[in-house]
């Protein structure tokens, strides 16, 4: 099988594989699994670094998946990384009850002892007493509009040293800007940037990153945007990673909230404050 499929990592468990459906059941790759493949190991590449350096800092690390869905992500960490080791937990955190029930059936049918899955929202895991008080990472792919910001909210109250962020389908803030368009016009010629209705959702779309990633670094995380090579039939591949520095950047965390208010000023987005924490960090 291994001479047969060299895509598959050394020790990868085939039935997982084939459980997920990136394997026929025949134990074979088309062309879409094998892209799929591809597109979760580029993934992987830059989360298993992250486990690696936590797990050498305290010998233990703990991993939510916010959004989790069938959770690609979550099995195929837990099957490269996690299960080698006798330390270690993921926590899947998906709406739909349904898609949960079966993550947490094919775990105990592979035997992964060390991966819980939790049926709530990513607000609502805030307050779940199921979930541990801290995390080390935090990841949310493809989470939907607000939901990357819940999980930003999970990460920052959970004391996350990592996260791992690719944003899906923004739409609050583009909103926003369409409700004040008028205003904004006749204020500052910037708003030309968001006059037409694409603009307004792809100019919306760039700005909610970029006030994530002011967000981010304003609560003391150094932070490096990317793009996921492989995903390119996805225009939402852009990677935020957020790292949590040390003591000792206070400038730096004072410099990016200043940034951040400015923006959110500039853009005439000031009712959008609460939402990436502007408040919080000016009274920190």
């Amino acid at each position: 099988m291994q001479e047969q499929l060299p895509e598959l990592r050394e020790g990868q468990s085939v039935e997982l594989l084939k459980e997920l459906h990136i394997l026929t059941r025949e134990g074979k790759l088309n062309q879409d699994t094998r892209r799929k493949l591809k597109q979760v190991y580029h993934l992987v590449q830059f989360i298993e670094p992250l486990l690696a350096s936590v797990l050498k800092e305290r010998g233990d690390v703990t991993l939510a998946d916010h959004g989790a869905g069938k959770s690609y992500l979550g099995f195929i960490l837990y099957d490269l990384f996690f299960k080698a080791k006798p330390v270690g937990w993921v926590y899947g955190v998906e709406s739909r009850t349904e898609l949960v029930e079966k993550s947490a059936a094919l775990a105990a049918h592979l035997g992964f002892e060390r991966m819980r899955f939790l049926a709530t929202t990513v607000q609502q895991a805030l307050t779940d007493p199921d979930l541990p008080p801290t995390f080390d990472v935090v990841t949310a792919l493809h989470a939907c509009d607000t939901a990357t910001d819940d999980a930003i909210a999970f990460g920052l109250a959970k004391q996350a040293r990592h996260m791992v962020l690719v944003p899906c389908c923004q739409a609050e803030v583009a909103s926003v800007m369409r409700s004040s368009k008028a205003l904004n016009l006749s204020r500052t010629p910037l708003a030309e940037l968001w006059r037409h209705p694409l603009h307004t959702r792809e100019f919306g779309s760039q700005i909610t990153n970029v006030l994530r990633c002011l967000q981010l670094e304003a609560h003391g995380y150094s932070v490096t945007v990317t793009e996921l090579v492989g995903w390119e039939h996805s225009m939402k591949n852009e990677l935020i990673l957020a790292s949590k520095t040390g003591p000792g950047h206070r400038a730096q965390r004072e410099r990016a909230g200043e940034r951040l208010q400015q923006v959110l000023d500039e853009l005439g987005l000031q009712v959008l404050r609460s939402r990436f924490g502007v408040a919080e960090q000016a009274a920190a």
